[in-house]
């Protein structure tokens, strides 16, 4: 009988020993960068790596507690930030360039990512001692965040301009896509990284989406940071600046009746939802808990030592 007992003991360390360490908290250190209609490549607007500018990357950074729910699924809660940005001058694509905008804005996000560990090894070195492991996961998950964009040069607000004369929130909502890996060293430690990208459902990350917008209707003071072509070429008009007004800002429109209109030009592109993207170098405490058998043995997270008992074993 004992060496039954024994035997089931020992099968059962495993699960003791996980349950001990089902929680992890840590901070994270790292990279923010972000896809949108400012700046980007030498093509116009696309959702894809090659159209984001590297020399934009800044600051990210957050906290983060981890919960493992089964051996392979984990769910992490956290506070992120992150500093994005871009500038029309540092792309080659001539539309962009003269249109001659840039940006700021600072990220502050809450976000729940169910994590998939598809590697989990759980040994490394095969010492038998279960101290030191390595995982790899995708994740998915839901995020609010908030944000201010701002002009990159002269830090100006510009939600309240409404440069668009369209009042867009400072709120919202994305979905976060997630993959990272860790080591556990000695059954506490954690060291990382991951690489999350926000898919949002707004276009003014970067306070540009659609046309340009008649000065009249928005104001001397809109109309200035709307259109900045003209910052460019400065003074006397050239044969430049001609070419440019027939493809940027608010142009006139001679009619078929011999009036004259004026038009509002492309200024962005609407069909693409902006998007941001955090790289970042992470550290965690695995926190240790009452096994099923601590409890079971000493009792619940609210019982002293009055409740405990002395118990008695039967003797046959």
């Amino acid at each position: 009988m004992r060496r039954n007992l024994l035997c089931l003991f020992i099968l059962s360390l495993p699960l003791i020993s996980s349950a001990q360490y089902k929680w992890d908290v840590g901070v994270k250190l790292g990279m923010a960068n972000y896809l949108g209609d400012i700046g980007g490549g030498k093509n116009t607007r696309r959702d894809f790596l090659p159209d984001m500018k590297l020399g934009e990357t800044r600051m990210a950074g957050g906290a983060f507690a981890r919960l493992k729910l089964l051996p392979k699924i984990s769910v992490q809660g956290g506070f992120d930030y992150g500093h994005i940005q871009g500038d029309d001058k540092l792309t080659l694509n001539p539309a962009r360039h003269y249109r001659n905008l840039n940006f700021k804005n600072n990220i502050f996000e809450l976000n729940a990512i169910v994590q998939y560990y598809f590697i989990n090894m759980t040994d490394l070195g095969h010492t038998y001692s279960y101290r030191n492991d390595f995982r790899a996961y995708a994740g998915i998950g839901v995020a609010g965040y908030h944000h201010n964009p701002k002009t990159l040069d002269k830090g100006i607000p510009l939600h309240d301009l409404e440069t668009e004369n369209v009042d867009y929130s400072l709120w919202g909502f994305s979905v976060p896509a997630q993959l990272g890996c860790y080591f556990t060293i000695n059954k506490r430690y954690r060291i990382g990284w991951d690489i999350t990208w926000r898919t949002t459902f707004t276009d003014y990350l970067d306070d540009v989406s659609g046309k340009y917008v008649n000065p009249k209707v928005i104001g001397p003071n809109a109309a200035a940071l709307a259109d900045r072509t003209n910052e460019l070429f400065p003074g006397k008009p050239t044969v430049a600046d001609i070419a440019i007004e027939s493809n940027y800002g608010w142009q006139k429109v001679a009619n078929k009746d011999g009036s004259t209109t004026y038009e509002g030009m492309k200024r962005g592109d609407p069909t693409h939802k902006d998007s941001y993207i955090f790289s970042t170098f992470n550290a965690s405490y695995a926190l240790r808990g009452k096994s099923s058998f601590y409890r079971s043995r000493y009792g619940g997270v609210f019982k002293g030592h009055k409740y405990k008992k002395r118990k008695f074993r039967a003797k046959f």
